[in-house]
């Protein structure tokens, strides 16, 4: 994987790196873990501006986000409600569980979206309850690009800092998403276990 995004950004230059912060949040097994921390290794051999590194890395990143986002409108909050009355039983899942869940959305989406983009194993997925919930498009926008551009920043200047050791950077925080999905995971299990216990416990 490493050489092969080294190839692309060696071949392509600024594009390359573009299209690679678009096709990661679209595809995550690509990480942007790897890509800004070589665009990185490039900018330290000054091959590429650091600069032009991470504002290609965070416009890519920002145009990632917006196939997950529409995905999300168009699926839209009443059609999952519907569903979720009709079939969600089986997930011990409720219309009224959807409404709880964009309601927190609608409080809490900005910090979610800001702060969301720098973590890995849930970078991607936020786009979805963003869309769903209808966050206006320009708050949307803005807030992914703030969060991105922060995490562009980052591990621009970690890959430009470890020069050749850039690759590192994919190896510690790579394990970070991991271990971001397995908590997630175990949360939703807890929560359908609880859930589950409530409606057996309930009358009739």
């Amino acid at each position: 994987m490493a050489e092969w995004v080294q190839n692309l950004m060696d071949s392509m230059g600024y594009l390359g790196i573009l299209l690679l912060m678009i096709l990661e949040n679209i595809f995550p097994p690509i990480p942007s873990e790897l890509i800004m921390p070589s665009a990185g290794f490039a900018a330290s051999r000054g091959d590429l501006n650091v600069a032009l590194v991470i504002v290609m890395g965070t416009v890519g990143s920002v145009l990632g986000t917006l196939p997950l986002y529409y995905v999300g409108r168009a699926f839209g909050e009443e059609r999952l409600v519907k569903w979720a009355d009709k079939h969600g039983k089986w997930l011990t899942l409720s219309g009224k569980d959807i409404r709880k869940a964009d309601d927190w959305f609608d409080r809490h989406g900005t910090k979610a979206v800001l702060f969301g983009r720098m973590v890995p194993g849930i970078r991607s997925l936020l786009s979805l309850p963003a869309g769903m919930s209808e966050m206006p498009m320009p708050k949307f926008l803005l807030y992914s690009a703030i969060g991105s551009g922060l995490w562009a920043s980052l591990l621009t200047g970690a890959g430009y800092l470890l020069g050749e050791n850039y690759d590192r950077v994919e190896q510690y925080i790579g394990p970070i998403g991991q271990i971001v999905l397995v908590v997630a995971v175990i949360a939703a299990v807890v929560w359908f276990v609880r859930r589950r216990r409530e409606q057996r416990q309930q009358p009739g």
